[in-house]
């Protein structure tokens, strides 16, 4: 499924052909991403007769705190941030607790590097952790798309891969995908054939094809990403630094926070948690009421 958007979308046959495809009421939604079968009727337009099973999701909160799924059958999700505008405190920590819980791997990319030199950045901010994330296990790619170091950074990891690019508003993240998808336009071109109609990029979630082998989701672009109702442990599994301390708390249902014998409290006042993410913790813990 290449764009999923009312009651039909945009397939992908394994000719290579792309067709427009309603959906049966009884089969729900699918969404960009989802293996599917379709069968054609006798005016050759296709019908979806079912969504295959799901490898993963990647959601994100809708108005009322609701898990609200946006694409499917993802291997890595690309947070993509940058110096202008620059995110907010918890941004990141939003992101990797979200990945993780959806069992996709998380890849952070700093685009607009060249402005990174030029900017003043807060102690919170995520800009300033990036030594700490890569130290986490996280990998960490810089780019820009007026300059050096570019865009040949992200090639290996999106070669053979499905991957979601996600991120605020203005962190160019459509610069990117312009860099990458050298055919856009035609790309674009065509899902609008096909439907009849204009394409809204920055308001849909669309599957593209890359130059290498693989695919790339474009996302629309969010002022600020936000957590659904997620349980305590959900949480705490999004920190990965966590991990090692697991089980080891006097109560086994340890908010990590106030109650006593926490170990995750303890590994912090040892130096073996950063403060600064324990604090982020401590923070969506509290949203997350």
């Amino acid at each position: 499924m290449l764009v999923s958007y009312g009651n039909r979308g945009i397939i992908e046959l394994p000719t290579g052909e792309r067709t427009d495809c309603k959906y049966r009421r009884s089969i729900g939604r699918p969404y960009c991403g989802d293996r599917v079968s379709v069968e054609m009727t006798k005016d050759n337009s296709a019908v979806l007769t079912g969504i295959q099973h799901r490898d993963n999701e990647f959601a994100r909160a809708n108005a009322r705190l609701q898990k609200q799924v946006i694409a499917a059958n993802l291997d890595q999700a690309l947070v993509v941030i940058a110096p202008e505008p620059q995110p907010s405190t918890d941004l990141v920590e939003r992101y990797l607790v979200a990945i993780h819980s959806l069992g996709i791997r998380p890849v952070i990319v700093l685009n607009k590097s060249e402005l990174a030199a030029k900017q003043s950045l807060a102690a919170d901010s995520p800009l300033s952790h990036l030594g700490d994330y890569r130290e986490l296990g996280y990998p960490v790619l810089a780019t820009s798309c007026k300059g050096d170091p570019g865009t040949d950074a992200l090639w290996p990891i999106l070669e053979d891969k499905v991957s979601i690019l996600v991120g605020q508003s203005g962190v160019g993240k459509s610069s990117l995908i312009n860099q990458l998808i050298p055919d856009l336009g035609l790309q674009t071109g065509e899902l609008s054939r096909v439907t009849g109609k204009g394409i809204h990029t920055t308001t849909t979630t669309i599957m593209y094809s890359l130059p290498v082998e693989g695919r790339l989701i474009d996302s629309p672009g969010v002022w600020e990403y936000g957590l659904w109702q997620m349980e305590q442990a959900e949480l705490g599994d999004g920190f990965i630094d966590f991990h090692p301390f697991d089980g080891h708390c006097k109560f086994n249902d340890c908010r990590h926070s106030s109650e006593p014998g926490c170990a995750i409290r303890d590994a912090v006042d040892q130096g073996l948690i950063m403060k600064w993410r324990y604090d982020s913790y401590r923070r969506l813990l509290e949203q997350n009421r």
